[in-house]
């Protein structure tokens, strides 16, 4: 495994190929989102003037290089850093909605924390909020729903998720402006 500023791969060896598959730094989530394959150092020349082949190809072990770069400190480190991230998005939504109940600062949060948590990989993002914000996943579902109505979120097809609308991020500027002003 190496790494550089931006990223890490896990390198496999396919015959006369090597095959490096890189990650950025971070959560790993899924594949890698770059893979190039060149020949090894001692490949026989007559292997390399063939090309690379379909037999390369489909023996390319992509979930044993996903279970290494899950594993990678590139990956580990982060993954608390946005954990906290996000329980703390979470939090605040919960406090809103205690202090306001459904309010457009309380679904600009919860839209907020949602779409992080789903850009992360979050696997079950519903229900993890709702224990954040001490709500059953009903609930959340509900008040994502009445958030995706009023102008706060996208919708994606077929995927948790979705984008932050204008509306959305307006106010979680405005709330930014205001608590860094509160000091």
């Amino acid at each position: 495994m190496e790494a550089d500023d931006s990223g890490f791969e896990i390198t496999q060896q396919q015959g006369a190929w090597v095959v490096r598959m890189w990650w950025p730094v971070g959560p790993v989530n899924g594949g890698p989102q770059r893979i190039t394959i060149e020949p090894a150092d001692d490949a026989p020349a007559r292997e390399v003037v063939r090309g690379i082949s379909t037999t390369v190809l489909r023996r390319l072990d992509v979930a044993a290089a996903l279970g290494l770069a899950k594993q990678a400190p590139e990956a580990q480190r982060t993954l608390g850093e946005v954990a906290g991230k996000l329980n703390g998005m979470g939090e605040a939504a919960g406090l809103a909605l205690e202090g306001e109940g459904v309010s457009e600062r309380y679904l600009a949060l919860l839209v907020a924390a949602y779409t992080a948590m789903a850009d992360f990989g979050a696997p079950a993002p519903i229900p993890w909020l709702a224990r954040l914000i001490g709500r059953r996943p009903e609930t959340v579902k509900d008040h994502l729903k009445r958030a995706r109505r009023d102008g706060f979120l996208t919708t994606v097809a077929g995927k948790a998720g979705g984008e932050l609308t204008d509306k959305a991020k307006a106010i979680l500027e405005e709330m930014t402006e205001a608590g860094s002003q509160v000091g």
